[in-house]
């Protein structure tokens, strides 16, 4: 077999979703180039494609976070095992995760070293040297970098080894600034998932068994994947003044009386990357956000004689001249592959939009434009190029959306017993809303019996008004990764 017709196969054997989800996962993260697996057990490589999206998503999200006011810093990979000690609902909570360096270069080390699964112990130190009073308030800090926890089941951009992310910490003079920071967060990520990822959230609050360890509350963004299970997108904490008893980590208010700062975390990571794969995709492959893609339309040169090529060129230079900074474009040149064979390719890697150029355009001064989404086509005249793709592209983020909320909403269920709950997940999957009072002995049986968890307690109780009596809110259950 020739190496194009390897490739040719490589592009089009995929399984179909409905056969086996977790297959057609991995084999679109891997052919359509974001990541493969790495010689170190449970790591990935993120290749070049992959990690571009990664690079805008950093970017939009950077921004956000910018502009509520956080700065960006650096902490050391390694912490110092007597450090990580002083926390011990927060070591107990981590300590099967934990990998440790043990041996610098020829020489044991006095002290392990722990490579950072979360950054809660070594900002606390800094902090406790840094905060003096009042007027050193608030801290807020932000930093991107990789984390290690190590799992014992792992999949390519949902649960590695290894993984990118950022997370903010935060310390706060009040209790009521600390919690207005944990929701400004939590509404920072449903925004982001909503408008750049196309992924509709539940934003809420966990359980008392589903919360980080030592936080008074954690709060998460929930998001439903295209084979019936939940993801969690991200996370925001209050932390209270658990970690700074813990670190000591103190200020003088303006009475001159010395207090305990309130903190918080939050953070998302990589598996953003995974969320949008399996929000969003079909059998053909990729369907990528335009916000996001790396990119966004692919130009695919179309001629049969020879005295055709010329001619196309030209032209698909004026497309690129006046697409220049409105658009992440690419030309598909390349001779060696036909432009069937390039329709597969882009489509598997989704990118939003496909322009095609032929002898036929050329002669209209137009382009061929179809949709990834929807697979409609469009015939767009070069001098309305320009405005028209961009609100093309637009459209298509907007329909992703809609069409992964009403994805979500055609999978979401009522129940009020544990008994309906079983029945529901003995035939089906989706979120199932639950009118709830705080009861851990129910949250501990439905999980026993139908091997779903208690995904959060939306904010927003609208959709459910009524549901719940006096004294319960109403929580939404499913099946998660």
């Amino acid at each position: 077999m020739s190496d194009t017709q390897e490739t040719k196969q490589f592009v089009e054997d995929l399984a179909d979703q409905g056969d086996d989800f977790s297959r057609w996962y991995i084999e679109v993260v891997r052919k359509a180039q974001l990541a493969d697996y790495a010689p170190v057990r449970g790591c990935m490589v993120i290749r070049p494609y992959g990690y571009a999206m990664w690079e805008n998503m950093q970017r939009l999200l950077d921004a956000r976070i910018k502009a509520t006011g956080h700065q960006n810093a650096y902490f050391p990979l390694l912490i110092p095992e007597s450090l990580l000690q002083l926390e011990a609902e927060h070591v107990e909570g981590f300590a099967p995760q934990v990998a440790w360096v043990t041996q610098g270069g020829n020489d044991v080390l006095e002290e392990r070293l722990a490579i950072r699964p979360t950054s809660e112990a070594i900002i606390g130190r800094m902090y406790s040297r840094w905060i003096e009073s009042y007027r050193d308030l608030p801290i807020l800090l932000n930093q991107w970098c990789n984390v290690m926890r190590w799992e014992k089941v792992t999949r390519l951009f949902l649960r590695t080894t290894e993984f990118l992310w950022q997370e903010g910490h935060t310390a706060h003079a009040t209790a009521a600034e600390c919690q207005e920071e944990v929701l400004r967060m939590l509404e920072v990520y449903r925004d982001f998932a909503e408008t750049d990822l196309a992924i509709p959230v539940h934003a809420g609050r966990k359980s008392e068994s589903e919360k980080f360890a030592g936080a008074e509350m954690t709060y998460c963004i929930e998001a439903l994947m295209r084979d019936g299970k939940a993801l969690q997108a991200g996370t925001s904490h209050n932390l209270g003044q658990h970690f700074a008893r813990v670190f000591d980590i103190t200020f003088q208010d303006e009475q001159g009386k010395r207090q305990h700062v309130h903190q918080t975390s939050w953070g998302v990571t990589t598996r953003l990357i995974g969320a949008i794969i399996m929000t969003h995709g079909d059998d053909q492959g990729l369907k990528l956000p335009p916000r996001v893609a790396p990119v966004q339309a692919v130009v695919v040169p179309i001629w049969r004689k020879d005295e055709e090529r010329a001619a196309v060129k030209e032209f698909i230079g004026r497309v690129t001249a006046a697409l220049a900074g409105r658009v992440r474009l690419l030309v598909d040149d390349r001779e060696q592959y036909t432009p069937g064979w390039k329709y597969n390719e882009h489509e598997l890697r989704g990118v939003p939009v496909r322009l095609e150029v032929g002898p036929k355009d050329v002669a209209k001064g137009a382009v061929m434009s179809v949709r990834r989404d929807t697979r409609v086509k469009e015939s767009i005249a070069l001098d309305q190029l320009p405005e028209r793709l961009p609100a093309l592209l637009d459209d298509i983020q907007r329909a992703l959306f809609e069409a992964a909320k009403a994805y979500r909403d055609e999978n979401t269920a009522i129940a009020s017993t544990v008994q309906e709950l079983e029945a529901h997940f003995a035939s089906r999957r989706g979120f199932v809303a639950v009118p709830w009072d705080g009861s851990a002995a129910f949250e501990a049986e439905v999980k026993e019996k139908t091997g779903a968890t208690l995904r959060c307690v939306p904010l927003d109780q609208t959709p459910w008004k009524g549901l719940a009596r006096a004294g319960q809110d109403v929580a939404l259950f499913a099946r998660a990764y």
